[in-house]
């Protein structure tokens, strides 16, 4: 078992070592591109609800010149 695990060590460190490997610190970049498109899902979910306010909003208005030009 530990043979296989200082091969497995010495297998990587070599691969590393040949520039043929990927750098250390791709799986910190991989994590935050999962973070960052999660962060961009939450953030566009926002953005539709707020669209949905301002077209209601802007409907409401309408509704509301409306009936106070056909009052006067």
């Amino acid at each position: 078992m530990l043979e296989q695990r200082l091969s497995q060590v010495m297998g990587e460190q070599t691969w590393r070592d040949s520039g043929l490997g990927a750098p250390d610190g791709i799986d910190r970049l991989q994590q935050r591109v999962v973070q960052l498109e999660q962060e961009r899902g939450d953030l566009k979910l926002k953005l539709d609800e707020a669209v949905e306010d301002l077209d209601a909003a802007r409907s409401a208005n309408r509704d509301l010149t409306r009936a106070l030009n056909q009052a006067g």
